[in-house]
């Protein structure tokens, strides 16, 4: 009689072949849903509401200029302050960040430069003028006042 044997080769290994697959959907998903925050806000910021809006095409022609009174009172007093970017200005220092902003862009797109004012619906009127002065001053006539959409 001859001898059969048994041939029991059990691999012990995981497949790997759908691997990358999955890690490009997963790195795919995390892109598509991921927003990035564009500034920390330094001032109080509550939008007024408003019944007719209308949204802005290009988001990257927009500046925001943020203006409020500060979170942190006892540090930079209760005084209504202009915040760009990240950081906190005085206001003769607008004319000056406008032209940053300006140079930030190409050469045909510096006029089409849109400041969005995002003013804490308590800031009084007489520090906005003098902002809107300011803007004047730098030639940045084309501004948006930002709020929020009323509720119904």
């Amino acid at each position: 009689m001859s001898k059969f044997k048994k041939k029991s080769k059990t691999s012990q290994e995981i497949p790997t072949s759908a691997l990358p697959d999955i890690i490009f959907m997963l790195l795919f998903f995390f892109m598509v849903t991921t927003v990035l925050r564009e500034a920390t806000i330094l001032v109080e910021n509550k939008l007024p509401s408003a019944s007719q809006l209308q949204k802005l095409e290009q988001k990257s022609l927009v500046a925001n200029l943020y203006l409020g009174k500060p979170r942190e009172t006892d540090r930079f007093g209760s005084e209504p302050r202009i915040q760009v970017n990240d950081v906190l200005i005085e206001l003769n220092k607008i004319e000056q960040w406008v032209l940053q902003e300006k140079d930030k862009l190409p050469e045909v797109d510096r006029d089409k430069l849109t400041i969005s004012l995002r003013i804490d619906k308590e800031c009084k009127m007489g520090i906005v003028n003098d902002v809107k002065l300011q803007l004047r001053k730098a030639k940045a006539l084309k501004v948006n006042y930002a709020s929020v959409q009323k509720a119904s």
